[in-house]
């Protein structure tokens, strides 16, 4: 599946456009990760518990939404993009989301 963050895709033509797709999670860090998180607030810097947890977040909306595009028989995903919000004080919710097409190469 190929998955752009651009409208077209060079040496490609989108010659069927089947409508959004998205894939969702929700992620929390455990009790342990936010204490650790939060002792490392005090000093700054990265918080590598929570970045880890965002990209395994990431990486399990886009397997979700290429899976709702596999389901509607495309072979790329357009214009794709990311959306993040909290709920509550300690879950993330990650969307992935973007257009699904039918490609086929440049004549």
């Amino acid at each position: 599946m190929l998955i752009v963050t651009t409208e077209n895709i060079p040496g490609h033509t989108i010659v069927e456009v089947k409508g959004h797709v998205f894939g969702v999670t929700v992620r929390s860090r455990g009790i342990g990760g936010n204490m650790m998180a939060g002792l490392r607030t005090i000093v700054g810097g990265e918080i590598p518990e929570y970045t880890q947890m965002l990209e395994e977040a990431r990486r399990h909306a886009v397997d979700r939404m290429v899976e709702n595009a596999l389901m509607r028989k495309v072979n790329a995903i357009v214009m794709m993009r990311f959306d993040s919000s909290e709920l509550g004080q300690s879950m993330s919710e990650i969307v992935a989301y973007g257009t699904a097409v039918v490609i086929d190469p440049a004549s």
